[in-house]
């Protein structure tokens, strides 16, 4: 049976609605309030009064509702009531409720098929099992511990931990099996660093591996207004290590692929790069570098979007990580929201409150460019929140990647581009092509600083009739001029160095003399392309052209 089609939920100032996924984008309202609903039939589950609360969270099955709300205490100073609470979504019965002070990582956090739950509570983390939040199965003490990461998957769990340091002490992350946790010995891997005031830990699909986010609120060097950032690796069988990011700066992202094989990071002061790296740290693609701060994997990992939202312009760029080829730039200028469907073809961009305020909406993509639906909000309401109904894995196959752009109904939009401001003294003068940051791009598409391929068989061939036809004309000219025989070159010699000989004609020396002038002017253009410049079309179409160049040059001077 072929899968439905991913649905959309909508919520905004207009209410909170759902919408059909692609090809129909049809709307339907169904919530009224806090309620939970059965997608399948559209029926009411059940209906909570909350309001107070401000935060939402399934658990992985869909069988436990968290909600949160602000804690308070009592005016004589007694202790507040419970403000997290765990339900039961078939029953609506409440397990059980918490005090959680603060907002910050309030939700308990499961493994994948809900048989263990975990909190952070002061120095332990409190493990559950089979959702029983009446006993605590386990617990994991470390002093000062301040935040914990589930691993995704089956068993065995795994759970990474990060301890800030003090007093001179470096900052650490350790990995842990669940129950292991006593003993010297315990942890899988440790991972030891400075320059730590928070950290983000990510654990790949396969939970083999985590990598670790550094960062400090200040930057003591004054490089970075926005602090300092390293990136570590740390697996499970014990390796660790500090991954080497060629541009210093921010970084803006990191993300895995699905394969769990390579990560891609985007990194350094604008524009930025963005690398794909392998299990061993070592850069295995480079992006080159552009206006962009994310970077996200489709569900399949075979198709990746580099981006730049925020205070960037909302240019993407979709890339065939396969082949590592560029399938389309689209521009979604002030996007706040960017996801991929579960189907890993359609991508949704969305504008939404606070963040921006006007201009609220949302667009469907194809990731070939093509902007199949659209939805823009009245000027008088606002977009909240848009995403996508969530699959699991495995549900829609990956497909072959297209390039060429899906036919749209929608008219398509030519993104506004602003003029720089030119001063008036300015303003009759000729526009002068010049830009802030040079751009480097991608790998396999920088110049080639030299003819450094393998020659094929048959070019290698034509090659040798060429030089011993070469050979035999110089000895037949020595033959009758033996004085002016020029002298023999070094084998050393390169195939395209200049000779300062004269052939008697001025004519032949002057178009000697012009192509001589063209081949050095070719060899600047290459030194600067080997510095990283970026050149513009037609140099990079006079390098192209050095082979016939020197092979008119080695004609004119055998006379041929």
């Amino acid at each position: 049976m072929a899968p439905s089609t991913p649905l959309l939920t909508v919520r905004g100032s207009e209410g909170l609605y759902m919408v059909n996924g692609p090809p129909h984008f049809t709307e339907s309202t169904l919530f009224p309030r806090i309620n939970i609903i059965n997608v399948t039939n559209k029926g009411l589950r059940h209906s909570f009064d909350l309001p107070k609360a401000v935060c939402l969270e399934f658990s992985p099955k869909n069988t436990v509702l968290a909600t949160w709300q602000p804690y308070t205490t009592s005016k004589d100073g007694t202790a507040g009531v419970p403000n997290l609470q765990l339900y039961d979504v078939k029953t609506g019965t409440c397990l059980k409720s918490f005090i959680q002070k603060k907002m910050q990582n309030w939700c308990p956090s499961w493994s994948e098929d809900e048989t263990i739950c975990a909190r952070n509570v002061n120095n332990e983390v409190h493990f559950f099992e089979n959702n029983n939040f009446n006993t605590i199965a386990n617990k994991l003490h470390l002093q000062k511990i301040n935040d914990f990461v589930l691993s995704p998957g089956p068993q065995p769990y795994k759970v990474a931990v990060y301890v800030p340091g003090s007093k001179g002490a470096p900052s650490f992350v350790r990995l842990y099996q669940y129950p292991n946790f006593d003993g010297p010995h315990a942890a899988l891997a440790n991972k030891s660093f400075f320059k730590a005031d928070k950290v983000t830990m990510l654990w790949n699909k396969k939970a083999t591996a985590v990598l670790v986010i550094a960062s400090t609120d200040v930057d003591k060097t004054g490089a970075s207004y926005y602090g300092e950032q390293t990136l570590h690796y740390i697996a499970v069988n014990g390796e660790s290590a500090v991954v080497q990011l060629p541009k210093n700066g921010p970084i803006y992202d990191v993300v895995w692929n699905s394969s769990s094989t390579e990560f891609c990071a985007v990194y350094g002061f604008m524009p930025a790069k963005a690398t794909i790296f392998n299990l061993k740290c070592d850069p295995v693609f480079d992006f080159g570098t552009g206006p962009r701060n994310a970077a996200y994997y489709s569900p399949h990992g075979h198709i990746l979007v580099l981006a730049g939202f925020g205070n960037l312009r909302g240019q993407m760029e979709v890339w065939d990580v396969k082949n590592y080829k560029l399938i389309s730039k689209p521009v979604a200028s002030d996007s706040t929201y960017f996801a991929w469907c579960p189907d890993g073809e359609h991508i949704l961009t969305a504008t939404c409150a606070p963040r921006l305020r006007v201009n609220n909406g949302y667009k469907i993509w194809h990731y070939t460019g093509s902007v199949l639906h659209k939805h823009d909000v009245p000027s008088n309401a606002e977009l909240w929140q848009v995403s996508w109904q969530p699959f699991l894995d495995g549900i829609f196959p990956a497909k072959t990647i297209t390039y060429q752009a899906v036919p749209s109904d929608v008219p398509s939009e030519e993104p506004k581009v602003a003029t720089a401001y030119r001063p008036p003294a300015l303003r009759n003068k000729p526009i002068t092509n010049s830009k802030l940051h040079e751009e480097e791009p991608p790998q396999n598409m920088k110049p080639q600083a030299g003819n450094d391929k393998p020659l094929s068989k048959t070019a290698l061939k034509n090659q040798r009739k060429h030089e011993a036809k070469k050979a035999a004309k110089q000895e037949a000219r020595n033959e009758k001029s033996p004085d002016l025989a020029p002298t023999p070159a070094p084998q050393s010699t390169p195939r395209n160095t200049i000779s300062q000989s004269t052939s008697g004609d001025p004519e032949v020396d002057k178009k000697i003399k012009n192509l001589k002038k063209k081949l050095k002017a070719i060899e600047q253009l290459k030194e600067q392309a080997a510095a990283g410049k970026q050149l513009e079309k037609n140099q990079l179409e006079k390098i192209q052209k050095e082979k016939a160049l020197l092979q008119e040059l080695e004609d004119l001077e055998l006379g041929i």
